[in-house]
């Protein structure tokens, strides 16, 4: 007779056993499901591929979609196994948002710094492009002088803005496809400079020269209010936050103190008295401290 298992072999073997079958009916799942090329399923994920290509391919990196979509997925089955092998609660749904989410957040905000560094080098392209046209009157050979004098990420722009040109674009369009990819304000600013300078005709290397004088106070002056802004946004949350901690350390410190705001009538609308007005000043502060710029 051979010897009968023990009851923490037989769970732990029950337990090994359903983690298998999960893993083969999800794989049966997916398989099924991306088996048919027009299904939903496998229509969403060419589009999530092809819009994480998208915003890579506009910041001059190759990465596939694909690539990311899948390395996700991967991510994913590895904390749902572990969640059923060694048990995550309840952190495990926290992860599978965070592998779902992450990776189109984070490629949207290195698109967000990209533009930001890339708005700080206007000034310099357009004082880099007068002083080329000084030397050459066209601006198509101006831009493709000074490619290598530009730092990154705008030469890959401006470089890229040759390569149409190379290939049978105009300049015009060149510089409007270049503004409908980086969709900075500031940039359409510039473009609009070159743009009109040349069509309208003039001393254009003395009007980059102006728009980019006028383009660097602008930007000194947006620093100025964005931190001004954020000064006023910290202490927003400071006098906020200010009453209810002040409630807390009085009431420990005096016991019974706002035992007299419980009384049905004068106490309650002394304490909704008070809660409006701190909600009307908050949203009042929020408005002003809206400031888009």
């Amino acid at each position: 007779m051979s010897k009968a298992l023990s009851p923490e072999l037989m769970i732990s073997l029950l337990k090994w056993s359903g983690l298998l079958l999960v893993f083969v009916g999800l794989m049966i799942g997916a398989w099924g499901a991306i088996a048919d090329s027009q299904g939903p399923v496998m229509r969403y994920w060419q589009r999530y591929c092809a819009s994480l290509e998208r915003k890579l391919r506009l910041m001059f990196i190759w990465t596939p979609g694909q690539q990311i979509a899948i390395g996700q997925i991967v991510a994913a089955v590895v904390v749902l196994a572990l969640h059923v092998g060694i048990g995550l609660d309840p952190y495990w749904w926290i992860l599978i948002l965070i592998i779902i989410v992450a990776p189109s957040k984070y490629i949207e905000r290195m698109r967000q710094q990209r533009v930001l560094q890339l708005e700080d080098q206007i000034d310099g392209f357009l004082t880099s492009l007068a002083n080329a046209l000084k030397a050459t009157p066209s601006v198509a050979n101006s831009f493709i002088g000074i490619q290598p004098l530009l730092p990154t990420p705008i030469r890959e722009e401006v470089e890229l803005c040759v390569k149409e040109m190379k290939v049978g674009s105009t300049l015009d369009q060149a510089l409007l496809n270049m503004g409908g990819r980086i969709n900075s304000r500031q940039l359409d600013t510039a473009l609009s400079a070159i743009l009109i300078g040349r069509q309208l005709g003039g001393d254009l290397p003395r009007i980059l020269d102006t728009t980019a004088n006028t383009m660097r106070e602008m930007i000194r002056l947006e620093g100025v209010v964005k931190t001004k802004t954020a000064e006023g946004k910290a202490q927003l949350w400071v006098l906020g936050a200010f009453p209810f901690i002040f409630a807390v350390v009085l009431n420990m410190m005096e016991p019974g103190f706002y035992d007299p705001l419980k009384k049905p009538v004068a106490g309650w609308a002394i304490a909704g008295f008070a809660g409006v007005s701190w909600l009307v000043s908050i949203l009042l502060a929020r408005k002003v401290l809206s400031v888009e710029i």
